[in-house]
């Protein structure tokens, strides 16, 4: 599984020219689920997710997470980043998870963080074609893979 975390002053998803779903100040967190990839490594991953410290504190250092800013995470489900890169010039998706497991486990992360209390979830719909804007704040962009 791989997460691609960007922290962002806002971010936004479009399915068909209307927003399904927005933050302000947060996380945009970009999912690709592998093949293997389960439910344990998911909750594992999503909080993580929350507590990574990427935002500046008081002394501009990155000390604090989402959960303590009271951010807000955009989370998007993205096909692509289980592409298999390695050779030639065509990504290989023979490492993604099937559509269904893929998901069950978006679907899940996105569960789990609607049960946070102390971050707003927003979220893009699963395989649809959509379009991601963002303010990239810094640019800080992560990636936490299980």
């Amino acid at each position: 599984m791989k997460l691609l975390l960007q922290r962002v002053s806002q971010a936004q998803v479009q399915v068909g020219g209307e927003t399904v779903g927005a933050i302000g100040p947060g996380l945009l967190a970009l999912v690709g689920v592998e093949r293997g990839d389960d439910g344990i490594l998911a909750q594992r991953l999503t909080e993580r997710m929350l507590n990574y410290r990427m935002f500046s504190d008081q002394q501009g250092k990155m000390n604090l997470s989402v959960r303590d800013i009271q951010g807000g995470v955009l989370l998007v489900s993205q096909f692509t980043l289980a592409a298999d890169t390695d050779k030639g010039l065509r990504p290989g998706f023979s490492i993604a998870a099937a559509p269904e497991q893929a998901q069950q486990i978006y679907l899940d992360m996105l569960a789990q963080l609607r049960r946070e209390t102390t971050v707003q979830v927003a979220s893009g719909v699963f395989a649809a074609d959509m379009q991601v804007m963002l303010i990239n704040d810094g640019p800080v962009t992560f990636l936490l893979e299980g």
